[in-house]
């Protein structure tokens, strides 16, 4: 188990009012996950992570309960970046955390079809 960072619970509750911690995990596996189906992007963008779990750009509501899409872009380069996050609840074993389903670098492409076909839950104020 890899503790990776810590949310920000107060913009994190538009997902969910029922967040047990802020710590966040990536498991061994997922990590794998990533290196397998996005080469080069862990390897790359990786120390962003702390970063984008604790100040995303937009929070996305995602298709499975108590998870999210998070997005961010890094500067100075402009790489645009999704993390999905799944979180941990009351009605999940209290041993668990807070965990990164995938990360990636997307495509200018990606990041607009998202931040407006999908239900966007957070906007960092950065941005407005």
């Amino acid at each position: 188990m890899n503790i990776v960072g810590t949310i920000n619970l107060d913009i994190f509750k538009f997902v969910s009012d029922d967040i047990t911690t802020d710590e966040v995990i990536f498991n061994d596996d997922r990590i794998d996950h990533v290196k397998a189906d996005h080469p080069g992007d862990y390897e790359q963008f990786s120390e962003y992570i702390a970063a984008i779990l604790n100040s995303p750009d937009y929070i996305i509501k995602a298709n499975r309960p108590n998870s999210a899409v998070l997005l961010s872009k890094i500067m100075p380069c402009g790489t645009k970046l999704k993390l999905v996050l799944r979180l941990n609840t009351r009605s999940d074993p209290p041993e668990y955390k807070n965990s990164i389903i995938t990360f990636m670098k997307i495509r200018d492409k990606e990041w607009r079809r998202i931040t407006k076909s999908k239900n966007v839950l957070y906007i960092s104020p950065s941005l407005c």
